[in-house]
């Protein structure tokens, strides 16, 4: 087991940030920890990384508890805040050689893990420029780079693209995938289709406490009871006719001519939209499934 969370609890007076979560994390996993603003998200990275203390229950890392075996703990993690906290002043080059000499690699162990983390974080024709006159992007880099200078087993990595334009986004995303073939990584992110992109797993908390653990395909095939068809005519319609198609459970109108159908999971309505359409003398611009996304699941394990 790399990562095992064991009914975690962080309270502050009465507020439960973190109530009663479990859940674990396979080695070489790379795992997407969702949530909405305040779910608690942040407070468990900083416990996983003994930056702060549990109210109740613990976190095992590699076998070793946050409270009991901190320094243990911090050996083999890396991480990477969501506030990236920078020497500003430092050059790039410079500050991964000080990030290193921390975890004891030095002189030409420390040097040539250094060039190696520059090479592999993209930083080759940035490393002599101060740190302060870099972009987000490139500050990213380098706060990825200070979390894998000691060669960590586990990655933790706090809403990693944040604020970057897309392009950064694709190379972090595809960084972040590259590292996870021989790590376990655990990050947050707010980005759908970052999980869909990198991810083997998704664990989603709300309001503290745990709502969804499971791998992406099966947390999309789970959640569909029902099913969205999307119909456009050429003018508006009565809905009371499709309301009768068998397996129909609700008509809405979304916008114009446009309308949701929800049905039964196992109904497919296609056919009956199409005669009634004939009969009518509707004509027919578009009919198409709506995909159970993602964001749409998140929405309904968050509301």
């Amino acid at each position: 087991m790399s990562v095992e969370v064991k009914h975690l609890s962080k309270i502050y007076g009465t507020q439960h940030a973190v109530d009663d979560v479990s859940f674990t994390v396979e080695q070489g996993q790379i795992v997407g920890f969702l949530g909405p603003n305040g779910a608690g998200k942040s407070t468990t990275m900083k416990i996983a990384t003994c930056y702060l203390p549990p109210s109740a229950g613990t976190i095992l890392v590699n076998g070793h508890d946050v409270v009991q075996d901190p320094m243990a703990v911090r050996r083999i993690v890396g991480y990477l805040p969501e506030h990236n906290p920078l020497y500003l002043d430092m050059y790039v080059h410079e500050y991964l050689q000080f990030v290193a000499s921390i975890y004891g690699l030095k002189g030409r162990r420390g040097r040539d893990r250094v060039q190696e983390m520059v090479d592999l974080c993209g930083l080759t024709l940035e490393q002599g420029k101060k740190i302060g006159a870099l972009s987000k992007g490139y500050r990213q880099r380098v706060g990825l780079a200070q979390a894998l200078v000691h060669d960590p087993q586990v990655l933790i990595l706090d809403e990693p693209t944040t604020g970057l334009d897309p392009n950064q986004i694709v190379e972090i995303r595809a960084l972040i995938k590259r590292i996870g073939q021989n790590k376990t990584v655990i990050f947050s992110t707010h980005i759908m289709q970052e999980v869909a992109a990198i991810c083997d797993r998704v664990v989603i908390i709300n309001r503290g406490k745990l709502v969804a653990d499971s791998d992406v395909a099966s947390l999309q095939e789970g959640n569909k009871q029902e099913k969205v068809t999307l119909v456009e005519f050429e003018q508006s319609v009565e809905t009371e006719l499709l309301q009768r198609i068998p397996g129909v459970l609700r008509v809405d109108q979304a916008q114009g001519h446009t309308y949701r159908i929800t049905s039964e999971q196992a109904a497919d309505i296609r056919s009956s939209v199409f005669r009634i359409a004939a009969e009518q003398n509707w004509p027919l611009v578009g009919l198409r499934q709506e995909e159970n996304s993602l964001e749409k699941i998140f929405q309904q394990l968050t509301k």
